[in-house]
């Protein structure tokens, strides 16, 4: 992306993150999950919606209390525990996977020690765990430690793509990088939060309720569309 595409970028997302602010206020920072279990219940949230997500994960946790006792069980017994979820048979393999090679690198099942980490060292290390992309790796940091990186989740990706802040043709993974060039890295949080919120409630996948959309002055795919047709 050019200078000078990056600073028209950057302008437009200015006057669309006031525009969430005032449609849904600035969410604050919240301490959700410990960053092991943030890790997990991301890979539980792949391909599923959220109340599946936590059916499954509380089914996991009600089972094997510890980390430890995941990593070292049957696999058969993971993946049943976490049935609700979908994908059991990727997912249950994927967790125990991340949690012996959380092992093997540090010795216990820990990521305290990404808090001391940069962010760019911090993704390398979560990536470089098998099944952790970009999206997790970015959900762990900025979810469980409050680090500027910014999740692309798959409402997001279409958000942003309808909006023109990245290219129709710009894949989920590769949206990271451009979103967080576009954003401020103060924005991170409460910018990802609100533009999830818009994607789930308005800006949806199959019907776009854009009469109801704050944003319809900046969205490329309102003006190229409904716009047209008013």
């Amino acid at each position: 992306m050019s200078v000078r595409r990056l600073a028209s970028q950057r302008h437009k997302y200015e006057q669309i993150a006031a525009a969430l602010r005032a449609q849904y206020g600035t969410p604050t920072w919240l301490h959700r999950y410990p960053p092991v279990d943030e890790l997990v219940d991301c890979i539980l949230s792949q391909s599923t919606n959220d109340a599946n997500r936590d059916r499954a994960f509380a089914l996991l946790r009600a089972k094997f209390p510890t980390w430890e006792e995941v990593r070292d069980a049957p696999t058969q017994a993971v993946i049943d525990a976490i049935r609700p979820a979908g994908l059991a048979n990727q997912k249950g393999p994927r967790i125990q996977n991340a949690l012996r090679t959380i092992t093997a690198q540090r010795g216990s099942i820990t990521l305290d020690f990404l808090n001391e980490m940069e962010v760019g060292e911090a993704k390398a290390w979560l990536t470089a765990i098998d099944g952790v992309g970009p999206k997790t790796a970015a959900i762990v940091l900025c979810f469980a430690f409050n680090k500027p990186a910014f999740p692309v989740d798959t409402h997001i990706h279409r958000v942003s793509q309808r909006l023109g802040l990245i290219s129709e043709k710009t894949s989920a993974d590769k949206a990271h990088a451009e979103m967080e060039a576009i954003i401020p890295p103060k924005d991170y949080y409460p910018g990802h939060l609100n533009l999830i919120r818009l994607g789930r409630e308005i800006c949806q996948a199959r019907r776009p309720w854009c009469e109801r959309c704050p944003l319809t002055t900046w969205c490329d795919y309102y003006q190229k569309t409904k716009g047209k047709q008013s």
